[in-house]
């Protein structure tokens, strides 16, 4: 069966409601995928969920799983491992079942319990930094997603990650680590420059100084990705 027949019009379930997962649900169910639950805990999850999935319904992790074919586990990293583990241990798992993780950090050796149980293991992760609104979901169309699964099933993850407008790249099991330190240091450094930018200027007293620095702040970064050299000063005037 072709990675697109596999893919197509799924019942998903969704672990996770944090700022990540109702947008992955979101943008599977635009693309003609069931949504057939999501689990949301405290208030701001259930909120979040419910504006993203309002006619999805609420469940707890084991029935999610029961119900789904492909099963999107979308929880921090240190959550991860032991809530496969626990799903394992009371049987949840299913053969043939697809389970997708959306952590930067991990591969698919995180799922091995699934996978015992003869679930199909990928790890999608978004290269974006999530603000758990719609708005996210206009942003996966200019976004990369990391891919990491068995070869066989390699392209059940890229169909999916172009279900969702977004561009799949293949990321090898032994190389997520690196891949997740790359994410994480553009992220944070990113994040840093800006505040220190903004303060500077709050200091000497421009207003909305985030919006004063957004276009340079945008075509810098857009120039240092097509790979040119550092702008001269006067470049910047």
């Amino acid at each position: 069966m072709s990675a697109e027949r596999r893919s197509a019009r799924l019942g998903v379930g969704i672990i996770g409601s944090g700022r990540v997962g109702p947008v992955i649900g979101a943008a599977l169910g635009g693309a003609g995928h069931a949504i057939v639950g999501i689990t949301a805990v405290s208030e701001e999850s259930l909120e979040r969920a419910n504006a993203l999935l309002p006619d999805v319904p609420v469940l707890d992790p084991t029935d999610v799983v029961e119900r789904s074919e492909l099963v999107v586990i979308a929880v921090p990293d240190g959550e991860l491992a032991s809530l496969v583990e626990g799903l394992a241990a009371v049987g949840a798992w299913q053969p043939g079942q697809l389970v997708a993780h959306t952590s930067a950090r991990f591969g698919t050796a995180v799922l091995a319990p699934a996978a015992r149980a003869g679930a199909i293991p990928l790890a999608i992760h978004p290269a974006m930094v999530f603000t758990g609104t719609s708005l996210d979901l206009a942003r996966l169309h200019e976004t990369s997603f990391a891919v990491t699964a068995p070869a066989p099933v390699q392209p059940i993850g890229q169909a999916l990650v172009v279900e969702m407008g977004a561009e799949p790249v293949i990321i090898a099991e032994a190389d997520r680590a690196a891949y997740a330190e790359a994410v994480e240091t553009a992220a944070s450094f990113s994040r840093a420059v800006v505040q220190q930018a903004t303060g500077l200027l709050q200091d000497i007293g421009v207003e909305n100084a985030g919006g004063f620095l957004s276009s340079l702040v945008r075509s810098s970064v857009d120039e240092a990705l097509r790979g040119a050299t550092t702008p001269d000063v006067d470049e910047l005037l």
